[in-house]
């Protein structure tokens, strides 16, 4: 007689199984949501980027700029009289010696001119002596008034005393002897005044032709200073050197102030450097640099900072310290190393495209592995051509991504295949 088998496991059963599996896999989706890697992604190939290590060694504060040769000064030519250009003597590009005449001018209105002038002076001048002239002769008047005043004083004094004598010998009567009296006292008032006269005219001619004198001597120096326009005509070099530039062409009308050209003078050189206004701060006078050239290194400083910023750049003037190229040329340029402080001990990453990117805020860390790369912030500090300064975020020996993140879309991490 047949009978039922019972099951070992009665909850071993198809719903069961299906139960079990549905948990697992609820299971897993929870685990993934809660504790799993939500990091956004990206697959890179590793050829196609520059990975870099970080090292600790000597940050060397420096910028490298260019450097235009310009002559160490330059004179600039310019019209002290107007005319027509009619002759260039010496073309741009040649030395000149101080006194050299390098073009002539002709002006037709300035020799009319100077010849009115010369002319009004003469008159002038001529003028003044007459008047010297008739102020000599009203001293002399005067002189000889005075003589025969003092010849009479004493004439009618002897008449008076000798009346004298006989009115108190009663000779003569009183009328005759008060009319003496009052032509000799009369006479003797008349010559002091005469007298004083003759002091006051004196020291106001002396005044009067100190005065006239001044003034023809002025006339005589305006006069030389106007028959010296005639020589502006032609315009000589003010110093030595070489004349750069000759900008008139023969026949052209030029007028006063024209800038004629630029003398170059070449007793030594410097050079005009640009920097970015970012370092505007920290550039100041005698900051050093140095150049290679020829196998040789010259050493320079900053005389002379220029202020104004354009087009984010600034200009300052450097000069050699010590020598300079033999071979050196206006206009030629070099590649300057401009120190900005002192060098000391720091962590460095090397300079790259990422600091574009990113600001130096942040860097892509490669993991020991070297199958990932992690975004991680870091603190960047000063920077030159070769390195930036790495205040926190790395350490020495870790190797970071350098080349450019604009592809990356800033995604957490890099899968690097």
């Amino acid at each position: 007689m047949d009978r039922v088998i019972e099951k070992k496991h009665k909850w071993l059963n198809k719903k069961t199984i299906w139960i079990t599996i549905g948990a697992i896999f609820i299971l897993l989706i929870s685990y993934n949501i809660f504790f799993g890697d939500k990091s956004s992604k990206l697959n890179v190939e590793k050829d196609k980027i520059t990975i870099e290590s970080i090292v600790e060694d000597e940050f060397k504060d420096y910028i490298a700029v260019i450097g235009t040769v310009e002559p160490i000064s330059t004179v600039y030519l310019d019209a002290i009289e107007g005319g027509r250009v009619e002759e260039i003597l010496i073309d741009e590009g040649n030395m000149v010696e101080k006194g050299d005449v390098i073009l002539k001018l002709s002006n037709t209105n300035l020799i009319l001119e100077i010849s009115n002038n010369e002319a009004s002076v003469s008159r002038s001048i001529n003028e003044f002596e007459n008047t010297k002239i008739n102020l000599e002769l009203q001293r002399i008047n005067r002189q000889q008034t005075l003589i025969e005043t003092e010849r009479q004083l004493k004439m009618y004094k002897r008449q008076y005393e000798y009346n004298k004598k006989l009115y108190n010998d009663e000779h003569i009567s009183k009328e005759e002897f008060d009319q003496s009296f009052e032509r000799y006292d009369a006479t003797r008032k008349q010559y002091e005044l005469f007298k004083e006269a003759l002091k006051n005219d004196s020291i106001y001619r002396h005044v009067q032709l100190k005065a006239m004198d001044q003034q023809i001597e002025n006339m005589q120096d305006n006069l030389r200073i106007i028959q010296g326009r005639m020589e502006n005509l032609n315009v000589k070099a003010t110093c030595d050197g070489e004349l750069a530039t000759l900008n008139p062409e023969i026949g052209e009308v030029i007028s006063y102030g024209t800038r004629i050209g630029t003398i170059n003078i070449l007793d030594d050189y410097k050079l005009l450097v640009e920097i970015d206004e970012h370092y505007i701060a920290r550039v100041v006078t005698g900051l050093p640099g140095s150049f290679d050239f020829a196998g040789s290194n010259y050493n320079l400083k900053i005389v002379k900072v220029y202020p104004e910023v354009n087009a984010g750049r600034f200009a300052v003037d450097m000069e050699f310290v010590s020598e300079k190229p033999e071979q050196i040329r206006i206009g030629q340029t070099f590649r300057i190393k401009l120190e900005l402080g002192e060098s000391k001990q720091a962590v460095l990453i090397p300079r790259g495209g990422f600091y574009q990117s990113t600001g130096g805020q942040w860097v892509y860390v490669v993991d020991p592995s070297g199958e990932m790369a992690v975004k991680r912030e870091i603190s960047i500090g000063r920077q030159n051509p070769k390195y930036y300064e790495v205040l926190e975020g790395l350490n020495p020996g870790e190797k970071v991504i350098v080349s450019s993140y604009d592809n990356f879309n800033s995604v957490d991490k890099i899968i690097l295949k």
